[in-house]
């Protein structure tokens, strides 16, 4: 099973090349963040022309997640109450086959002295909450989305210059971390030890691609049983060069599932 996480920057904008992408590559299941579209304006017919089924949770220009796959959707809730009245933009969970997949959009922070970024600190708590109330460490569980943090340094491409600010912060490291060490692996870092991969480059940054000015903020982690059955992990480069590009990339993970 080969699952992928894109952070689109709005689906809608992003239409040509999310279809060219899945054409391509074809996975199995594509989550999606960042949406920024209300549920009726979901483009579900077009995914469903390409033969993806999707369920999606948004709202009008501002965060959304969602989840495309080639096979049955299962058991899916939304936010950290199922019912998505809580967070239900940022937070989509579903069971496809044997595996359970939760995609999140996590806060941005916006700043360290900014409240939003008190938020974002727990928010991480409580999604530790969540999958210790859903879920055993013992199942086929992946974790994947945009977590708007670079776990390391090899994960930014200047780390001192970067250190304390929001996205590589010493906070958010103990506060992703904590979620990490309820039962998580690092699925691309299981395969791609190396530095220099990156899987978002600011658009505000001049050339920020060719000059290699990138951040590692995209992830699909799993639990133990589920990183036993990954065979190889990547970050696919290519589409953040095409026409009308997203920030973000995609991440691909493959199983034995």
């Amino acid at each position: 099973m080969k699952i992928a996480s894109f952070n689109a920057n709005s689906v809608r904008a992003r239409m040509p090349v999310i279809l060219r992408w899945l054409d391509i590559n074809r996975p199995d299941v594509l989550c999606i963040q960042e949406t920024k579209v209300v549920d009726a304006e979901f483009p579900s017919g077009e995914f469903e022309s390409v033969g993806y089924n999707s369920v999606f949770r948004g709202e009008k220009s501002y965060n959304g997640v969602a989840v495309l796959s080639l096979h049955d959707i299962k058991k899916v809730s939304y936010g950290f109450d199922g019912a998505g009245l809580d967070e239900g933009s940022r937070l989509i969970a579903v069971k496809i086959g044997k595996l359970d997949i939760v995609n999140t959009y996590v806060p941005q922070g916006t700043s360290p002295d900014s409240p939003k970024f008190k938020y974002k600190l727990e928010w991480f708590g409580r999604l530790r909450d969540f999958f210790s109330g859903k879920y055993k460490k013992s199942g086929l569980l992946i974790w994947t989305g945009d977590f708007n943090v670079a776990p390391d340094p090899m994960d930014v491409h200047n780390p001192k210059a970067l250190f304390g600010h929001v996205g590589f912060h010493p906070d958010e490291h103990r506060a992703l971390a904590a979620v990490r060490d309820w039962g998580f692996v690092d699925i691309f870092r299981k395969h791609k030890p190396g530095p220099g991969q990156y899987s978002f480059w600011d658009y505000r940054v001049k050339d920020s691609v060719a000059r290699g000015l990138g951040w590692r903020v995209d992830h699909i982690w799993g639990t133990k049983a589920a990183a036993e059955k990954s065979t190889d992990s990547w970050i696919d480069g290519d589409p953040r060069l095409w026409e009308k590009p997203s920030d973000h990339t995609p991440v691909v993970a493959e199983f034995e599932i």
